[in-house]
């Protein structure tokens, strides 16, 4: 495929083994899990075999490391048979990965090997119930004492938050004097920590076997060096960065649904007769299947540039922005036309396409809703920061 001209043969044959993978024994039997609720234990174990849980992870600490367009090869392949276990791989990726970036070496060496074979799993501690894109609004504050910080606040919508070992959280370590903006800082908490517990559990629409929990943060005792690169305030900046490659693994996932939501439409369409010819021989049909297709592509050509971009160390956060804002849009849009050339039978949860239509708006709100990513955009075309991209002329 055209995305992976780039790619080394061991980059291609690592695409290619997950794609294998999933093929034989993920999609034939993702259908009857999802029936039954039951959680995915052998895929999960197999998945920490295949090193998948170390995508983001350098290999001097047990991980594949591979370079982000590679990662997002993965990330669609993976979601293209299963979304759930792209979002078991999705903030476990970030967290390993702002740890990678930002962490001090003795961060890295105490959590980065255990979380490229999985034992450790990573969940991000963001979202408040008063603060969700307003990041600046949050109130879980980290007060300063004799040993290191306590931190007190309470986080919510924490994706793999019950199964999640390694918490990484921002909070309020202090106010700038000058324009009286709070500071942030990211703290790497784990779920063993006393004062840290699961409150309860948010029950979705779709990813009924991702946990999305509710974490609250009482006195919890933590030391300076708990402060992911060991200096306070620079929260947002190291998160910024790592949101970045969130987003790009989000909108390969919605590439991956988009994929498979198009596969399932186009299997049916050349299945399901009517007026003596297979669908797929109506003009109708073929239009809807031009306009999936195209919005397919389109997106995985978007989603891999903001990948080249991040990994080449240039500026990403208006393609990154863009590519998840287009992939998610794309995305609902392909879903839907599915359930259309499915008719009545992509209404019913026996078929795929039921299923699909339900998880895509999850890619519209989730890693920034794509409001946000607008405004972002817009930005950046103002402030002419990263106007190479556009390519406009002068």
């Amino acid at each position: 495929m055209s995305q992976f001209a780039d790619f080394t043969d061991v980059e291609r044959d690592i695409v290619e083994s997950v794609r294998k993978y999933i093929a034989k024994e993920v999609r034939p039997r993702v259908q009857e899990l999802e029936r039954t609720r039951t959680f995915p234990t052998e895929m999960v174990a197999a998945m920490k075999e295949m090193g998948l849980f170390g995508l983001a992870v350098p290999e001097e600490f047990g991980g594949l490391h591979l370079r982000l367009p590679v990662f997002a090869a993965v990330m669609e392949v993976i979601a293209a048979g299963w979304t759930t276990l792209a979002a078991y791989i999705n903030s476990h990726g970030t967290v390993a990965y702002a740890i990678t970036r930002f962490g001090t070496q003795e961060q890295k060496e105490h959590y980065l090997p255990l979380m490229a074979t999985g034992e450790h799993r990573g969940a991000l501690l963001l979202t408040e119930p008063a603060a969700g894109s307003d990041l600046q609004s949050i109130t879980t504050i980290a007060s300063s004492t004799d040993n290191g910080y306590e931190l007190s606040g309470n986080k919510i919508f924490v994706t793999n938050g019950d199964k999640a070992t390694v918490l990484l959280t921002l909070a309020r370590t202090s106010v700038d004097a000058a324009s009286g903006k709070p500071r942030l800082s990211l703290f790497l908490l784990e779920k063993a920590f006393a004062g840290v517990s699961v409150e309860s559990e948010f029950h979705k629409m779709a990813y009924g076997l991702v946990d999305t929990m509710e974490i609250l943060l009482q006195k919890v005792q933590v030391p300076a060096s708990a402060i992911v690169g060991g200096q306070p305030g620079l929260g947002m900046r190291h998160l910024l960065d790592a949101l970045e490659v969130g987003r790009i693994a989000i909108a390969s996932s919605a590439v991956g649904l988009a994929a498979n939501a198009l596969a399932e439409a186009k299997r049916y369409a050349s299945e399901r007769s009517t007026f003596g010819v297979t669908i797929d021989h109506h003009q109708a049909v073929q239009l809807r299947l031009a306009d999936m297709a195209t919005k397919l592509v389109a997106a995985r050509l978007v989603t891999a540039e903001a990948a080249r971009a991040k990994q080449s160390g240039e500026r990403a956060d208006m393609l990154s922005g863009m590519a998840k804002l287009f992939a998610s849009e794309a995305a609902r849009e392909i879903t839907e036309d599915a359930l259309r050339i499915h008719g009545g039978y992509g209404y019913i949860n026996e078929f795929a396409v039921e299923r699909l239509y339900r998880e895509a708006p999850l890619y519209i709100v989730g890693e920034g809703t794509n409001d946000i990513q607008k405004i972002v955009i817009a930005r950046r075309i103002i402030d002419d920061s990263e106007s190479d991209v556009l390519g406009l002329p002068q």
